[in-house]
C-alpha cells in the first residue's frame, strides 16, 4: 500500500492508506487511544496483575503499537508470565517504514521501540512466530495475510483487540461470520474491545452471539464497545439491546 507517516498530536506516530483514505490510529494520539482503548477499558491492566498467563488475539497488527505498548505494560509492571500475542494483518509494513515510527515517548522503556523493524523483516506471507525478548517470555504469533484465511484452532484467547480499518472501507471484518469466528477462537469470559460505535457494527457482533455494551470512547469520541461471551464481564457498562439489534442486523436495516 501507498502510506505515509504522520505525528499524531500525543507525539506518537501513525500511518494514512491512500488505499483505504484511513489513518492507522486516531490523528488526535495514536498511542493515547490504544492504551484508552485496548489496555484500560478492557481491563486487560487489572487482569495482568493476577494472571498466570495471557492469550490476546488482535486483528490488524498495522504498526505493531498494540504489541509495543503490552511488553512496555509487562516490564514496567515486572510481569513474568507466558504471554501469546495472536495477530493478523493482510498489509504488512515494509522495513523502512517500520524504522521511521516512532512511540519513544509513550513507552516507559524507549528501547522497546528499536524491535519493530526486525519483526517487519522476519515476516513471510503466513504464520510467523517470534520471540522478540529474550528477557520475556511473549511470542508473538503474526500470520501475515487476509482474516478469512486463518485457520488456526485452540488459541482460547483471553482479550481481543479489534483494529482494523473502519466498517466502511474494510467492512468484510466487521460481519457476523468475523465475529462468529472469532468467538470460536474466545473462552466465555473473553473481552472484545474495539474502538468503532457503529450501530451496524454492534449488530453484527450481537448477531454472532456476543453480548455487547457502549462506553466512552478515546479523545473526544462519544462511544466506543466492549463485548464479551459472558454478560458478568460487562457489568460496568451500559449494554446495548441485542435482541433489537440483533433483529435489525438481520432484517438489513443499517
Amino acid at each position: 500500500m501507498s502510506l505515509k507517516l504522520h505525528q499524531t498530536k500525543d507525539g506518537s506516530s501513525t500511518l494514512y492508506s491512500s488505499e483505504f483514505e484511513q489513518y492507522y490510529h486516531n490523528p488526535n494520539g495514536a498511542a493515547s487511544e490504544s492504551l484508552f482503548v485496548f489496555f484500560e477499558k478492557s481491563g486487560l491492566i487489572d487482569f495482568l496483575e493476577n494472571a498466570k498467563s495471557v492469550t490476546i488475539f488482535e486483528i490488524g497488527f498495522g504498526t505493531g503499537l498494540n504489541f509495543l505498548l503490552l511488553l512496555d505494560i509487562l516490564q514496567e509492571k515486572q510481569i513474568n508470565i507466558p504471554v501469546s500475542f495472536y495477530t493478523i494483518e493482510a498489509f504488512p509494513i515494509d522495513y523502512q517504514i517500520a524504522s521511521s515510527i516512532d512511540f519513544t515517548g509513550h513507552l516507559s522503556d524507549p528501547k522497546l521501540n528499536n524491535i519493530l523493524p526486525g519483526i517487519f523483516t522476519e515476516i513471510s506471507p503466513g504464520m510467523n512466530v517470534i520471540k522478540p525478548l529474550k528477557t520475556m517470555d511473549v511470542t508473538l504469533h503474526l500470520f501475515a495475510g487476509n482474516f478469512e484465511k486463518f485457520s488456526l484452532k485452540d488459541i482460547n484467547t483471553d482479550f481481543i483487540f479489534h483494529d482494523p480499518f473502519s466498517p466502511e472501507v474494510n467492512k468484510e471484518l466487521w460481519t457476523e461470520s468475523t465475529f462468529q469466528k472469532l468467538a470460536g477462537f474466545s473462552k466465555p469470559e473473553t473481552v472484545l474491545s474495539t474502538y468503532c460505535a457503529a450501530s451496524k457494527a454492534r449488530g453484527a457482533m450481537c448477531s454472532a452471539g456476543w453480548f455487547v455494551a457502549r462506553t466512552r470512547g478515546a479523545l473526544g469520541k462519544r462511544e466506543m464497545t466492549i463485548a464479551s461471551l459472558s454478560e458478568e464481564k460487562l457489568l460496568d457498562y451500559k449494554r446495548v439491546n441485542e435482541s433489537k439489534l440483533t433483529q435489525r442486523y438481520r432484517n438489513g436495516d443499517f
